[in-house]
């Protein structure tokens, strides 16, 4: 391919041409993907058989685009069948593949990956498994921070991508992501010349809603963007003023107003509503955190296109449906979209964190905008840890002789 890698590259390279458990960090910028491209390269030159995975089926498909090799979900590299105990790879089981890569591994909670782990023939000569993702992002939903204490802990060879590449340079997202991880507030558009991120500063939560749902249906699309199609609103929580609920309530209103509707409770779905499935569907392959468009109501059930894949959806299963105009930071891991609308507020409260706000950032590939006030911007950057989790998963790893031992520890 002509590739020419960095020497943070290389070394991560040579590390995963080596075997055992391997971990790669790095940033947005720093070069993941094309490291990933040349590694599985060499090893299917040497015959290596290699299985790929992520955590969500999102993550899974981008995975496949970018390196052009067969991905699927965790889950489902792991056989799971939730009416026949759980998962089918096991200890007494395993997987049959020469190496394993799991990329956003920084999603991977602390019980999913003692299941990998299980299902890993780590002591077979030649087999490796290889985390790949951001220490720096949001840890899990799940119980643990598996990737950070993997990092923290020195026992394991990591291999850190710190050099930004000569195509993510001079974009203002990954400034402004660099600035977030040095703890400072990024800098607007209007007063340094980036035309990529904006902030607009509102502190009433009503002048903050009306300015976010403004910017999606009116800025945005004079500047070429389809609200439908490219555009993601992002959020801490689902509840209260600047919440999931109550956003997805405005932005529907004002993008998807009329026409046929399903009213649940206080939501209502509509044709050309975009949806977000909430709890896993195996028996749909549909999983938490996919995001469909709603084609039509029949009387039974929605038709929901995924990707261009049309689901029946019963009308009884609605409960694990959500309107997707609005989604939590959390929900958005492992995903990537052109424009990304964030909404950064006083009444977010203990949810102002460094990480959530550098997560929800490196989202954005083309455009970035952050609406709220500058007071929980400053709290956010400034507030390191609040959500760390006590695991001891960093202390077990310096006393074993490997992760899979330290993983399967647990208290």
């Amino acid at each position: 391919e002509g590739v020419t890698l960095d020497p943070s590259q290389r070394a991560a390279v040579s590390l995963g041409l080596q075997g055992g458990v391997v971990v790669v960090t790095g940033g947005p910028g720093t070069g993941k993907t094309t490291l990933l491209r040349v590694l599985l390269r060499a090893l299917r030159e040497r015959g290596v058989e290699v299985s790929l995975a992520s955590p969500t089926g999102r993550a899974a498909r981008r995975l496949e685009e970018a390196t052009g090799v067969s991905a699927c979900t965790l889950h489902r590299l792991l056989e799971y069948k939730p009416g026949e105990g759980g998962f089918q790879r096991t200890l007494t089981n395993p997987l049959d593949t020469d190496v394993v890569v799991i990329d956003e591994a920084s999603m991977v909670d602390l019980r999913l990956m003692s299941a990998l782990l299980e299902a890993c023939p780590i002591h077979r000569e030649r087999f490796s498994l290889v985390l790949v993702g951001d220490a720096d992002q949001l840890p899990s939903v799940g119980p643990g921070q598996v990737l950070r204490d993997i990092v923290e802990s020195e026992a394991i060879g990591v291999a850190r991508l710190s050099i930004v590449h000569r195509q993510a340079k001079g974009s203002g997202i990954l400034d402004a992501a660099e600035a977030i991880h040095a703890g400072r507030i990024p800098t607007s558009g209007e007063h340094s010349g980036v035309s990529d991120v904006f902030l607009i500063a509102r502190e009433a939560p009503e002048a903050a809603r009306r300015t976010l749902v403004r910017v999606v249906s009116e800025r945005l699309p004079a500047r070429g963007f389809d609200p439908m199609r490219d555009v993601q609103v992002l959020t801490p929580t689902r509840r209260g003023p600047l919440g999931t609920g109550e956003l997805n309530r405005l932005l529907q209103g004002s993008l998807n107003p009329e026409g046929p509707a399903l009213q649940r409770g206080e939501r209502t779905f509509r044709i050309g509503d975009r949806v977000l499935c909430t709890k896993n569907r195996y028996d749909l392959e549909v999983f938490n955190g996919d995001v469909g468009r709603i084609r039509d109501l029949a009387k039974g059930s929605l038709q929901i296109d995924f990707d261009g894949r049309i689901v029946d959806w019963d009308r009884d299963d609605l409960n694990m449906l959500d309107l997707a105009y609005a989604m939590t930071v959390h929900k958005s891991q492992g995903s990537e979209y052109p424009v990304v609308v964030l909404a950064l507020h006083g009444s977010h409260g203990i949810m102002l964190r460094r990480n959530l706000f550098y997560t929800a950032v490196t989202r954005a590939k083309q455009f970035l905008c952050v609406v709220g006030s500058p007071k929980a911007w400053y709290r956010a950057v400034k507030t390191v840890g609040g959500d760390d989790r006590n695991t001891s998963l960093a202390d077990r790893l310096r006393g074993h002789t490997s992760l899979s031992d330290a993983a399967g520890a647990r208290t």
